[in-house]
């Protein structure tokens, strides 16, 4: 396959920040600075350790990547970028803490690489094998009623490495979110400026922490990089943790640059996948539990599975951990916080966080208000606290984020997929018609296999 390496039009810098938690961005980025349609090397020929990147002391100019020109997104090299971000930008901990790692049991299944499975509009079977290597997966882990059945390790990604989560950290968030609403401390009901009354200029006015959190708010935010006056350019700057250019005039972080956010229709009505949404659940978790996000999470989560690694969060420049896409994690601790949800917030026989966070989510959004998104190849799906909801008869919902990143509940089929990856599209329409029915088809097979 050929390649054709995108360059990063000189602003790019100023829209990583948004781009690693925003569905579809690079897509469109791509779109405007490439008018024909690129071709890319394929997941083997891309490979990043193959490719040399940073390699070296120091590499060779070829070989280096940097934050500051965007070098680092681009593709071939963001493959090796995502196991890496802490290299790149400014970042906080989320502590596992001190004790010892809890164990999780393997009982791999050699026939799950044959498993075949026919992707959407396709005209032949394909084998799960092939699957991996198609969405240019970095690392898959299978979990079946609580056993690791599946688990594989390609690019840059190992064991002990973290891998950038995307927009699956929007889940994250808004399952911080649920349990302090379970919890009765963050009351969902509520206008928003019960809580953040430095909103009360802006769109969040009216909007309530459902509509937040379910993301039915109706803003006046376009993410359309054609447009050099949309939104996003001057959201995406303030969330910038670089220094700001002389006669900088704009908002300083995300906080600030939420309270420039304006209105544009009703709330409640629609469902609008915009990551200030994610960011202001971010601001909300922090002010009704007193702690920030990386905090809140270390506490309740991750000092609670036996996690393997800490993992950590990119900020803005005033140290906010970017609640909508700046999660980065490893893949089996990633698995243990599926497998949590699967089981109704249990871990261990200890109940850790509320099962009635967990219900919500699973029981999914408002399938009017979704249908009336912009996703019309996700038919019969929901949004709720930030997960998204398949309404297949399984019941699967999912975190997602760009370049195929996720973590895939099956509750019928006692399932948890966790998949980093590196596509080099940014938007999951590139990898869905592979992914969904490769994950459809391993429930079914791991139902027979259990019966």
């Amino acid at each position: 396959m050929l390649t054709r390496t995108i360059k990063s039009p000189n602003w790019l810098q100023c829209a990583i920040p948004l781009i690693l938690g925003a569905s579809g961005l690079l897509t469109q980025l791509y779109a405007h600075a490439a008018p024909t349609k690129p071709q890319y090397l394929s997941a083997q020929d891309s490979d990043p350790v193959n490719m040399g990147w940073m390699q070296g002391f120091p590499p060779p100019k070829d070989k280096q990547l940097k934050f500051a020109d965007g070098s680092f997104f681009e593709f071939p090299a963001m493959r090796w970028s995502v196991v890496h971000m802490r290299d790149f930008m400014p970042t906080v901990n989320v502590s596992r803490g001190l004790g010892t790692p809890s164990t999780l049991a393997y009982q791999l299944d050699p026939k799950i690489d044959a498993l075949k499975f026919r992707p959407l509009q396709g005209k032949q079977d394909i084998t799960w094998q092939d699957s991996l290597a198609l969405n240019y997966t970095d690392g898959i882990v299978v979990l079946h009623q609580g056993h690791i059945v599946y688990e594989r390790y390609m690019g840059a990604l190992t064991p002990d490495k973290q891998h950038a989560a995307m927009s699956v950290t929007k889940s994250l968030t808004g399952t911080l979110a649920a349990i302090l609403v379970a919890e009765g401390k963050l009351d969902d009901k509520k206008p928003v400026i019960d809580y953040i009354p430095d909103l009360k200029n802006s769109a969040f006015a009216d909007a309530t922490v459902r509509q937040v959190l379910d993301m039915t708010t109706s803003l006046q935010f376009s993410e359309d990089y054609a447009n050099p006056e949309a939104e996003i350019w001057s959201y995406s700057a303030a969330g910038n943790p670089l220094p700001k250019p002389q006669g900088y005039k704009g908002a300083i972080g995300y906080y600030q640059a939420l309270q420039t956010v304006k209105k544009s229709g009703q709330h409640g009505e629609a469902f609008g996948y915009k990551t200030p949404n994610a960011d202001l659940a971010g601001w909300l978790v922090a002010r009704a539990s007193g702690q920030s996000v990386n905090q809140l999470l270390s506490e309740r989560i991750w000092n609670k599975l036996g996690m393997e690694q800490d993992s950590y969060y990119s900020v803005d420049e005033l140290g906010v951990p970017f609640a909508g896409g700046g999660f980065n994690a490893g893949l089996r601790d990633m698995a243990r916080f599926g497998e949590l949800i699967r089981n109704h917030g249990r871990w261990h026989d200890k109940q850790v966080i509320p099962a009635q966070a967990v219900k919500e989510i699973a029981a999914g959004g408002s399938k009017v208000a979704f249908a009336k998104g912009d996703h019309p190849e996700l038919t019969n799906w929901s949004y709720r606290d930030m997960w998204w909801h398949t309404g297949n008869t399984h019941g699967a919902f999912a975190a997602r984020g760009v370049h195929g990143q996720t973590i895939y509940i099956d509750p019928k089929a006692e399932m948890v997929i966790v998949r980093f990856a590196s596509h080099p599209i940014a938007a999951n329409s590139a990898n869905d018609p592979i992914s969904l029915p490769a994950y459809a088809a391993l429930a079914d097979y791991l139902m027979r296999v259990k019966n």
